[in-house]
């Protein structure tokens, strides 16, 4: 599937087109990493005809400890990205923190992601929407969904309506995530496609350091997957254990090909058929 062909699939999509896939290591480890990731996502996604969205940081402003791993930057890392892009005729989505990278960033990113702890900064919100690209908005760890629409608004104030809001977990005492799947129904009101993160909702944060365990994310994505969602997000690795931030959590590119054919005929089950509908 080409460039074009996936954006006009994502800039159209709702809760019952066919589920879409933001894929890629959690940060740009390297160039040539990033490359390899990236042409093993571009031929799985041909093979199995998914829409596949690249993913990775140029910097992770929010690692646990200040000597964590943030990345490679922002102009290096962009640099990155558009390699990714025009080598595999991919859309590219990445992260920022800061207003000011919004404008550079949306030269490269198609799909321009708010991280969950930063959901409520309204410059940050407003100026990604004044990029008019697709926007995915984390849902805070910390946030009601009732009380995540007003970050939607935040976008939406700019005249973009190209927003995704993305479910990943709610904090539960000080060191896991729970998924209340509750959640999905609930902001589904609000009219926006739905994006579920597999892999950030079975972290395990820690004092020093994020733990996980992957062995969860198939088990909470075909629960997403069966409230019918329009996306799943799933940070992958060829070699978890050696990955440089959120190794715990990344699918083995290894394991990658069965869990996505599995979800994408559930998918497409939970789609053909009709809700029962609830008085």
């Amino acid at each position: 599937m080409k460039l074009d062909q996936m954006m006009k699939n994502l800039n159209s999509t709702d809760n019952n087109k066919p589920l879409f896939f933001i894929l890629g290591p959690c940060v740009i480890e390297s160039e040539a990493h990033s490359l390899k990731v990236a042409e093993f996502l571009k031929k799985l996604s041909d093979e199995l005809n998914f829409t596949l969205v690249f993913k990775s940081s140029f910097d992770k402003a929010n690692r646990t400890s200040l000597g964590g791993f943030r990345g490679m930057g922002l102009k290096k890392g962009l640099n990155i990205l558009q390699k990714v892009k025009e080598q595999f005729d991919i859309p590219i989505c990445t992260d920022i923190h800061l207003p000011y990278q919004a404008e550079e960033v949306s030269s490269i990113a198609d799909v321009i992601q708010i991280p969950a702890f930063l959901c409520r900064q309204t410059d940050l919100l407003v100026a990604a929407g004044n990029t008019g690209k697709i926007i995915n908005v984390k849902k805070g760890q910390f946030i009601a969904p009732e009380a995540f629409q007003k970050a939607a608004d935040k976008v939406r104030s700019t005249g973009n309506k190209n927003i995704w809001l993305c479910e990943r977990g709610v904090t539960f005492g000080y060191g896991d995530l729970i998924v209340d799947y509750r959640n999905f129904p609930k902001m589904k009101k609000f009219g926006y496609p739905i994006v579920f993160d597999a892999t950030h909702s079975v972290q395990r944060p820690k004092g020093s350091s994020t733990d996980g365990d992957r062995t969860l994310v198939p088990d909470l994505a075909t629960a997403a997957v069966s409230t019918g969602i329009a996306g799943l997000f799933m940070e992958v690795h060829e070699e978890p254990e050696k990955a440089m931030s959120d190794g715990p959590n990344s699918i083995r590119l290894s394991q990658l090909k069965d869990l996505i054919s599995y979800l994408t005929e559930l998918d497409s089950w939970i789609k053909s058929k009709p809700r029962p509908k609830i008085s």
